[in-house]
């Protein structure tokens, strides 16, 4: 298995999977706060 130097290391580039999914989570979340603040209900 090959080293990798400083200048090959800057060049590896990571999934975009991880923020496309944390995005999503939070356009979510923002969604289920509007949705509790606009229409509250009670706990049974």
């Amino acid at each position: 298995m090959k080293e990798l130097n400083k200048n090959e290391l800057k060049q590896v580039v990571g999934g975009g999977a991880g923020t496309i999914l944390i995005i999503i989570a939070g356009v979510v979340f923002l969604i289920g706060v509007i949705d509790g603040y606009m229409r509250p209900l009670p706990c049974n």
